[in-house]
């Protein structure tokens, strides 16, 4: 029985796939078809997975995808415009920026460490805050679970709840915007 393997890394929309074999491949070994390898990377990212490794007795496939954050989006917005374009103001790519980020005017309270997000203190319990609720400095507004510590993040501001970025349950990194508020 030869052993086959596939590999495939999906990157900015990019598909790159490998097969390797330690031996020739027999005839009434399935056939390895990209377009059904696309479908199955597209229907991956379309759940939002990260990772998906799939096996059986013929083949072996795995498809990988790194995500990257955009550093700056008024870059992004000012390398869309055609060559051939009038040269633009400076001002032009502060509003297309301002126009692209509608949460630039919010205070962001931010996960201090890596852990589990959670909205309320128990499964049974209401959430700390929600969308249009006002929070004070002394406020707790969620739970960040890390090393079965249970840690309870104030908003350390006042003002309105406008925007929760994170759904209860949800991993969390060191910095990630939890919350945007409104002063």
């Amino acid at each position: 029985m030869s052993e086959n393997t596939a590999s495939a890394k999906a990157q900015g929309g990019d598909i790159v796939a490998e097969k390797k074999s330690d031996k020739k491949q027999d005839v009434t070994d399935p056939s390895f078809n990209m377009d059904e390898l696309q479908a199955l990377a597209a229907l991956v990212n379309e759940h939002g997975f990260t990772d998906f490794e799939f096996e059986n007795e013929n083949i072996r496939v795995r498809l990988s995808k790194t995500v990257t954050v955009a550093a700056a989006p008024a870059a992004a917005v000012s390398t869309a415009a055609p060559a051939d374009s009038a040269p633009t103001t400076a001002a032009t790519p502060t509003a297309a920026a301002e126009a692209a980020d509608p949460d630039a005017g919010l205070h962001k309270i931010t996960s201090p460490i890596v852990g589990t997000f959670y909205r309320s203190p128990g499964p049974d319990k209401d959430s700390y805050v929600s969308e249009g609720g006002n929070v004070s400095p002394e406020s707790t507004v969620c739970i960040v679970e890390a090393m079965k510590l249970m840690n309870e993040i104030q908003a350390e501001v006042s003002g309105e709840i406008v925007r929760i970025y994170v759904e209860n349950g949800q991993p969390v990194e060191y910095g990630q915007a939890l919350f945007g508020v409104k002063k």
